[in-house]
């Protein structure tokens, strides 16, 4: 069984294949170039370099944000055209959970985040337990000062993980101090072999119900961003 995994939520472009439960090829890029030229030639390279054809995929997974909006949108709409073509079902997972699956071997709590722009993330909050990850809190858009505020009052070691942590590292470091762990730069990377194993306890979704989660902020939370720029 082949199954493709697709992220391009956000700027890391990542592309996989497995074969029952063998990870056959995996790539990631994380510079600033345009996914919707860059994601079928990728696709193409990696089904290439392992010798199977579009045909012979099984199931396909892809992450469905919260990310980039257009990024999103790209590699949703392009699993969704794969799946239909080829009649197979697809997955999507969360990018959140995604990248907080890098973290297996941490005991304590997870926060995956990405920048959402004007001091703005997509964050939750997650911890295994019995060798499943779990979501503690709830996805959402916030305020990352707000949110930090949040986990200090935990007072509990939290391992923070991002592609985006040189915006907000010295921010976490000052509200969580030695509460904060931040590891080395590729624990930062989504993997999207990630997406494959976590979509293993998922149940398939039809093809045209799926679509990308945005995770807009509240209404409260944009008020008080608009009040904050003196708007009306």
């Amino acid at each position: 069984m082949y199954t493709l995994a697709i992220d391009t939520s956000n700027q890391v472009l990542g592309v996989a294949i497995t074969k029952g439960n063998d990870l056959i090829v995996e790539m990631i890029t994380n510079i600033k170039k345009d996914h919707s030229s860059r994601l079928m030639p990728a696709i193409v390279d990696v089904m290439e370099k392992v010798d199977i054809k579009p045909d012979q995929l099984d199931k396909i997974v892809v992450a469905n944000g919260p990310g980039s909006y257009t990024g999103t949108r790209i590699g949703v709409t392009t699993a969704k055209t794969l799946a239909w073509a080829q009649g197979i079902p697809i997955d999507t997972v969360s990018s959140l959970k995604a990248i907080a699956y890098n973290g297996k071997q941490f005991t304590g709590y997870i926060c995956p985040f990405f920048d959402a722009r004007r001091k703005t993330v997509f964050t939750s909050l997650y911890k295994w337990e019995n060798n499943e990850l779990m979501e503690v809190k709830d996805e959402c858009n916030v305020l990352m000062e707000k949110w930090l505020t949040k986990l200090a009052e935990l007072n509990k070691e939290i391992l923070f993980l991002s592609p985006h942590m040189e915006v907000f590292k010295e921010m976490i470091l000052a509200k969580l101090q030695h509460n904060a762990i931040i590891h080395k730069d590729f624990l930062h990377l989504p993997k999207p072999s990630n997406l494959i194993l976590i979509s293993e306890k998922h149940k398939n979704v039809p093809v045209h119900i799926v679509a990308p989660n945005y995770l807009r902020m509240t209404e409260a939370e944009s008020n008080l961003l608009k009040r904050q720029k003196g708007e009306k």
